[in-house]
């Protein structure tokens, strides 16, 4: 059996954040309109034959942080990797580190930062795994990294947040969080980093100076927040789902659940998706807190949801990765690995992408749930992929950073 602080930080990393961005800009949502601007994909494309005779097209995608800008794991970008070909994945390189690898991936300008629990922050070449640079922290690291702007944001069980030069790892500020775990993961937006800490507070800092802006008492903190429509989203130990001003810190809601709320919040069609240890996903309404609808797994639901196309896509402790109608809480489907999944799936056209306990990592059909391909690693994967640019990112306890691609990737400069 697992201890409490194993099982505790360990479902918050599942909720450890993720964002998707690429090489231009993208918008997040205030309550007034699009404020905000994040990355999102540059599409480049040659012509040939004359204007609007297009023969090729190219789009580079990075991963930046756990949750995506519009804080759904939906990689709509994703154009290499298909329900028909991802039966042929294959390894294509992994790395070794000195410890489990809980954390997951950012893919940033063809580098793949993570955390491992040898306290080390790594920074990898995301084509041959070889090596860039590594920091050393005081603690484990379960949280996974945020980067932006060409800082590598990230927590550490040493009781701060990092703030790294993406390109050399060296050090430009760090903050103590009152004396306790930084297990959740970061999100930047408008120049703020938000993270979460078991110290009990929820934090907003400069993400240039690492300045405190505000803090907000609550309890402890595993979840990763979400932001969306000027609003910060979080679960917290306590039972309680909050959302607060992004900008002041303000209490705008909160909902309380059966159990501690670990899981990390997907925001979608003014919906907040949530998993609680009470064995439930919940559905509320982001600018009230209030209960659209519920769905009652076998097991506790850490894992962070993820949305598209109508369907909510979330694993639970009982060994099932779930769809639903993202409206009205109705199962589509359901499948079953051989143990609990509390790694965050991941959406890439057409296929879902989640690790289990079992030592997987699986690709099923989005649609149907039917498995597609899976790899077995040699121990758990909480790790939740990483989809991006024909590459399936994976973190596992066997300690390695695993790189999935299609016959012949190794060959492609």
């Amino acid at each position: 059996m697992k201890s409490m602080r194993f099982s505790l930080s360990l479902l918050a990393a599942l909720a450890l954040p993720y964002s998707l961005a690429v090489c231009a800009q993208a918008q997040i949502f205030s309550e007034g309109g699009p404020t905000d601007v994040r990355q999102l994909p540059e599409l480049t494309a040659s012509t040939s034959g004359g204007p609007g005779d297009v023969s090729t097209t190219n789009v580079r995608v990075n991963w930046t942080e756990f949750l995506l800008p519009d804080m759904m794991r939906w990689n709509p970008y994703e154009s290499i990797l298909n329900v028909n070909n991802v039966g042929s994945l294959q390894e294509l390189w992994s790395y070794t580190t000195g410890s489990y690898v809980y954390s997951s991936a950012a893919v940033v300008n063809g580098v793949v930062y993570f955390g491992s629990e040898d306290n080390k922050i790594y920074a990898l070449n995301a084509h041959t795994g070889a090596k860039l640079w590594t920091y050393t922290t005081g603690g484990q690291v379960f949280s996974s990294p945020a980067v932006a702007n060409g800082v590598v944001y990230i927590g550490s069980d040493d009781f701060y947040l990092y703030a790294l030069d993406a390109m050399t790892g060296t050090l430009l500020w760090r903050y103590n969080t009152d004396g306790n775990y930084v297990s959740s993961s970061p999100v930047v937006a408008n120049g703020v980093v938000y993270v979460g800490s078991q110290s009990g507070f929820f934090y907003a800092l400069s993400a240039m100076s690492g300045t405190l802006l505000w803090k907000y008492t609550s309890g402890q903190e595993f979840s990763s927040p979400a932001i969306a429509y000027g609003l910060v989203y979080f679960g917290s130990a306590n039972h309680n789902v909050y959302a607060l001003n992004a900008r002041t810190g303000n209490k705008r809601w909160n909902y309380t659940a059966g159990d501690a709320v670990l899981s990390s919040a997907a925001v979608a069609n003014g919906m907040v998706y949530i998993g609680s240890d009470d064995n439930n996903l919940y559905a509320l309404n982001a600018k009230t807190g209030a209960l659209r609808w519920s769905y009652t797994t076998g097991g506790q639901v850490g894992s962070a949801p993820a949305v598209a196309n109508g369907v909510l896509y979330f694993g639970s402790g009982d060994g099932n990765l779930y769809a639903l109608n993202s409206t009205t809480g109705t199962e589509l489907w359901a499948y079953a690995t051989g143990a609990g999944v509390y790694s965050a799936p991941a959406l890439a056209n057409g296929v879902v992408y989640v690790g289990s306990e079992d030592g997987n990592v699986y690709a099923l059909n989005a649609s149907t749930g039917v498995k597609l391909w899976s790899y077995q690693t040699g121990y758990y994967v909480f790790s939740s992929p990483t989809v991006v640019n024909g590459v399936v990112y994976a973190g596992s306890y066997d300690d390695r950073m695993y790189a999935f691609g299609l016959p012949g990737d190794l060959d492609e400069p």
